[in-house]
């Protein structure tokens, strides 16, 4: 691989839309089993938070080096006071959304001796006119920016996702999804969609073969009227498919420590690279290399263009 291209990268905007997290960790110690249930007792010694969903996409990108602007949805609680201030402390524009009834997407993660034990989720689907307005925002972004990244965590911001891509089409600025779901269909029109393993076989049905993943992959693609599709397979690689072709490269994680947030980082390194001018193979390898650095730390988190040079 060559060198990582900090200056070039300097100056890609990169506008991230999608539903918007917060990831909270309760870190403690397990020395006893609750005498109330058969379950560990963790005695918590610290309070982490770290941005979450689309917040931690843009956050990566971030952290590459690019200007990054974020839009979504965020309710009026403490969990969306501290998404505005850690993304002002990351530098990172913002094109939020507060929604009186909706709120913010909190994941909140106990871990006893750095194990997971528990995760619990507070989720609540915006209203469709906080979705309006921030989809009037972001088409009114979409021609500031050399690329637009949607995170889908299918929680409701995206509801008019294909309206967007449509849009970013129309202004021939690069669209990547993350997505979620069985139907593809509304990211009909976008560049480049990056299901994991379980994801694609959601969309597509379970593969016997190399080959007959390459046939599911690439019709998909087709029907999708995509420039390419990657997909991400954990211990396998990642395989991507454009027209008349497929590139598969290895895993490069040496150890495996937490997978939260890779996928976010994997989508983020793809499309700073993409909107540098690389090819989709070339965006593929950083976004591969970023992957196995990032798992291998703990929770959600980033990769910085000093660790990929």
């Amino acid at each position: 691989m060559s060198q990582f291209p900090t200056e070039r990268v300097a100056q890609v905007r990169v506008l991230v839309v999608g539903d918007v997290m917060l990831d909270r960790y309760w870190f403690g110690d397990v020395e006893r089993i609750s005498p109330e249930a058969p379950v560990p007792v963790v005695r918590v010694a610290r309070r982490e938070d770290r941005l979450g969903g689309a917040a931690n996409v843009a956050r990566n990108a971030s952290a590459l080096g690019a200007r990054v602007t974020l839009a979504g949805i965020v309710g009026r609680d403490e969990p969306g006071l501290k998404v505005h201030a850690m993304l002002t402390e990351a530098g990172i524009e913002t094109v939020l959304m507060d929604d009186d009834d909706h709120p913010t997407t909190l994941k909140m993660r106990v871990l006893g001796r750095q194990q997971q034990m528990v995760r619990v989720d507070f989720e609540q689907t915006p209203s469709p006119e906080c979705v309006g307005r921030l989809n009037e925002a972001v088409l009114s972004l979409i021609q500031a920016h050399d690329v637009l990244v949607l995170s889908d965590y299918a929680k409701g911001a995206l509801e008019n996702v294909a309206q967007l891509i449509q849009a970013a089409k129309a202004l021939d600025v690069p669209v990547l999804v993350d997505p979620k779901g069985s139907d593809y269909s509304r990211y009909h029109g976008a560049s480049l969609v990056t299901p994991n393993r379980a994801e694609m076989q959601l969309a597509v049905g379970h593969w016997v073969d190399e080959a007959d993943l390459e046939k599911r992959a690439q019709s998909l693609r087709e029907q999708l009227s995509l420039q390419a599709l990657l997909v991400t397979r954990s211990e396998q690689g990642m395989s991507l498919f454009v027209q008349a072709a497929r590139f598969d490269v290895a895993a490069q994680a040496q150890e495996v420590f937490d997978v939260s947030g890779a996928g976010d980082t994997v989508l983020a390194t793809l499309a700073v690279i993409k909107a540098t001018g690389a090819s989709w193979e070339q965006a593929m390898q950083w976004a591969n290399k970023a992957g196995g650095i990032v798992v291998g730390k703990l929770g959600t988190s980033t990769v910085t263009a000093e660790e990929l040079a």
